[in-house]
């Protein structure tokens, strides 16, 4: 019997949109795998349209984790998705399966190969206490404060950015010591396993294409609905990481009245353009692929995958082991 830290896996990465899920469950119907989801917004279960869950369908021909498994209520980060992951990860091997790692967060895949610093965890109390401050004071002061109190986690933060703001300060008020400070220090050890990492970076024209196609299809199945739960919950914090969802907040402003459908489509498909490249830009330099795919994979006609990669995974999965 195999160690269950020397079982290989294998990672399928890239921005939102690539053609991911159809990559992953294809490869896990050839290698009789598990589908493990690494993408932190399609962990929440209120947001199965707007963050592109797999469908029923898909899911019925693969085995699927950590999709919709947290309350939009819950604060999801990369040590709770780390510790879920394990997991998942453990039962998958036991049940003498392949587990694909399948997403779009590279900062969770990071922590979970690299380690994770051991903060400790932050009392519910002080959570409460950071965010009545950000509502009362703003982020831009928040920001301020903090180049007082922990300039060097300040400089690597924008003053925009709320939720990881707050996280700074829960960190400091906690322990006393800056969140950069904790991140320079030893990690928990990452996950020892072997994986083959396979990267999607199809040409940007045709992602962004497909971008502007998926947020409409969004529209037409269900999105609104979606964002209308959401909104009528009064239990999830307006810091919440899941309210950071591509095209929630845009479609939130719609049904307050504030914007039309129109511009909240458009809207949100710019911010997601947006953050797609963003993400072709930290997998570029943050991420070591084995494999790296950089053609359209919707265009079936120009891409083989029994010869383009297939081969490279099957021969990975009979060697590593």
């Amino acid at each position: 019997m195999i160690d269950p830290s020397k079982a290989p896996i294998l990672v399928v990465a890239g921005p939102t949109a690539s053609g991911k899920s159809a990559l992953g469950i294809a490869i896990a119907e050839k290698v009789n795998g598990t589908i493990i989801n690494a993408d932190s917004m399609q962990v929440y279960r209120d947001l199965r349209v707007l963050t592109a869950r797999p469908t029923d369908d898909e899911m019925r021909r693969a085995p699927h984790r950590l999709y919709g498994v947290l309350d939009g209520a819950v604060h999801g980060t990369a040590a709770v998705w780390v510790d879920l992951a394990k997991q998942a990860i453990t039962e998958t091997i036991a049940e003498g399966r392949v587990p694909i790692l399948l997403g779009g967060t590279g900062m969770y895949l990071r922590s979970l190969f690299e380690g994770l610093a051991e903060i400790p965890p932050i009392p519910a109390e002080v959570r409460a206490e950071v965010r009545a401050r950000l509502d009362s004071e703003g982020p831009q002061s928040l920001h301020a404060a903090l180049k007082h109190a922990d300039p060097d986690t300040a400089a690597n933060l924008k003053p925009g950015d709320s939720q990881r703001l707050v996280r700074a300060w829960e960190v400091l008020q906690v322990t006393g010591r800056g969140l950069i400070e904790w991140q320079k220090a030893p990690v928990s050890p990452g996950l020892p396993n072997p994986a083959f990492r396979l990267l999607l970076q199809p040409p940007r024209d045709s992602l962004y294409a497909r971008i502007d196609r998926r947020f409409e299809g969004m529209i037409d199945v269900g999105a609104l609905d979606e964002a209308k739960a959401v909104l009528a919950r009064g239990d999830i914090p307006m810091e919440a990481p899941m309210r950071k969802a591509h095209g929630l907040p845009e479609l939130a402003q719609y049904l307050k009245g504030e914007i039309s459908l129109e511009e909240a489509v458009r809207v949100g498909q710019l911010n997601t353009r947006h953050y797609a490249k963003r993400q072709t830009t930290w997998f570029r330099h943050q991420f070591s692929p084995d494999l790296v795919v950089e053609k359209d994979l919707s265009q079936q006609e120009n891409f083989n995958l029994e010869a383009e990669i297939f081969p490279f995974i099957v021969r990975y999965l009979l060697t590593a082991r």
